[in-house]
């Protein structure tokens, strides 16, 4: 039977890549929602919709009837965590509210969450972390997203499952969301100044114990999670498997950019990659690159972000392994993929 999946956040590192899987499967119609819209293409339409715009929502997302699944993969930024609550809910709440009235073969809503359910992003917690364990203090958006979903489904037809993997890398440009742009775009300009590859995030960082999650691996458990009679109204950490520290991954990524390794030096990149607009741009002439604006190749505060992480974030991916689901990628030659990738692209040299 044909199935129509609703990817929310089509744009993104995640519902990009996941697009992509839903293509290679078949037997998908793929309707990809975001800001910016999309250009149509094989199975895959897009639509442009603010998703904070009830009313507009509703209104856009109308001829949706078909729809059988939803991943949902969006998220709005804010300044302070405390104001992500309300776009973030009410995004959803607007996509099911939407949609769920009109499509009566609706089967699954998947929800794309992450360690900030643990508390990742405030400072060292309990590890590895496992998905029954106990809530902190709130506000936290993906929570309330999660209990939204639960109450939701009382009684309905489909279910839910919550997918929490680590960082996610893959190809995507535009994404404020994606270490290996910043890694890639980092390293490049580092080479095309003729500097060595210095780690810029905290002394801490460089020796704790990480792990990440390649996005096509995250996209595979994601229809996993949505057809598994093992994943019904469950959430799961979904990792590459293996775990890393900075120490031992960072030498290689540089020998693959054939740049030499000096200690580290912990810097902000916000600031010290701030003023590399011109050097952006004079790489791209000169290696014959897509032409990719500067301030949409990479999100350097996210990538102070994670490499502040000066103590341990790892969780425990027992229990998708349990209920069914065993894909694996090791880290390092995931990270070689993507740059490898980026370069058959001509994004970076």
């Amino acid at each position: 039977m044909q199935r129509t999946a609703v990817v929310v956040g089509a744009r993104g590192v995640i519902g990009g890549n996941l697009i992509a899987h839903l293509e290679r499967e078949g037997n998908w119609s793929v309707v990809g929602l975001s800001r910016r819209g999309g250009r149509d293409a094989g199975a895959v339409r897009h639509i442009a919709v603010d998703l904070l715009d009830g009313a507009a929502t509703r209104e856009q997302l109308a001829g949706l009837t078909d729809a059988t699944h939803i991943f949902y993969a969006a998220y709005q930024d804010r300044a302070r965590w405390a104001d992500l609550v309300a776009p973030n809910l009410a995004m959803l709440e607007n996509v099911v509210d939407a949609i769920e009235p009109i499509a009566p073969r609706l089967a699954h809503i998947s929800l794309m969450q992450g360690y900030k359910v643990y508390g990742a992003h405030l400072g060292p917690f309990a590890t590895p972390a496992r998905e029954d364990d106990a809530p902190h203090m709130p506000p936290e958006f993906n929570v309330d997203q999660q209990r939204f979903l639960e109450r939701r489904q009382g009684g309905a037809t489909w279910t839910w499952s919550a997918l929490r993997p680590s960082v996610v890398a893959g190809v995507a440009l535009g994404n404020p969301m994606n270490l290996a742009m910043v890694i890639a775009v980092y390293a490049s300009i580092s080479k095309e100044l003729g500097i060595p590859l210095r780690f810029p995030g905290k002394p801490g960082a460089y020796s704790s114990l990480l792990e990440m999650t390649d996005a096509d691996l995250l996209a595979k458990a994601t229809t996993w999670a949505a057809s598994s009679e093992a994943a019904r109204n469950q959430a799961f950490n979904i990792t590459n498997g293996d775990m890393f520290r900075w120490s031992a991954l960072w030498p290689r990524i540089a020998a693959f950019f054939d740049l030499e390794v000096a200690p580290p030096l912990p810097l902000s990149l916000t600031e010290v990659m701030a003023d590399k607009a011109d050097v952006w741009a004079a790489m791209v002439r000169r290696h014959g690159l897509v032409p990719t604006p500067y301030d949409e190749v990479a999100s350097w505060p996210f990538g102070d972000f994670v490499f502040g992480w000066d103590y341990d974030v790892i969780a425990d991916s027992s229990k998708v392994r349990r209920a069914g689901f065993h894909e694996y990628v090791e880290t390092e030659a995931m990270f070689a993929r993507i740059f490898q990738d980026l370069r058959d692209r001509r994004i970076i040299p």
